[in-house]
């Protein structure tokens, strides 16, 4: 993949990269994902399973979004409740395969105001983040 940086990201704590712009937004996540929170929240397994999964018909889970607001129904106040052992897919944003183009970086950054904030990314980390998507 060829990058077109340069790339600038410094979070904010907005939240919007956990709201998506509708029924299509989801957060995959795997058996490990779903451990890590499960026991970051001191929750059962079935719990768990019952309050914030979602089942595609293809076997894709997903974390469970507020219906109303498309939000994350792990982002409170603003902030998310599972930080420290949020998914890849959270922690690998914005460097996902599909937003590294010139184009789609721009696009994003209308719904991120953190990109283009901070120092310029080298890209070699730019490849380390994309590489631990994987």
């Amino acid at each position: 993949m060829k990058l077109a940086g340069p790339y600038r990201f410094e979070c904010t704590g907005c939240g919007d990269c956990c709201t998506g712009p509708g029924a299509d937004w989801m957060i995959e996540i795997n058996r490990e994902e779903q451990d890590r929170i499960q026991h970051h929240l001191g929750i059962t397994r079935a719990w768990f399973r019952r309050r914030y999964l979602f089942r595609f018909d293809d076997e894709t889970e997903s974390l469970r979004m507020n219906r109303r607001s498309g939000a994350c129904e792990f982002l409170k106040d603003g902030r998310c409740r599972i930080y420290t052992a949020r998914p890849t897919q959270c922690r690998t944003y914005p460097y996902w395969p599909e937003l590294m183009s010139r184009s789609a970086w721009q696009r994003e950054a209308r719904r991120c105001e953190g990109i283009g904030r901070g120092a310029v990314i080298p890209l070699t980390t730019v490849r380390q983040r994309l590489q631990s998507d994987r």
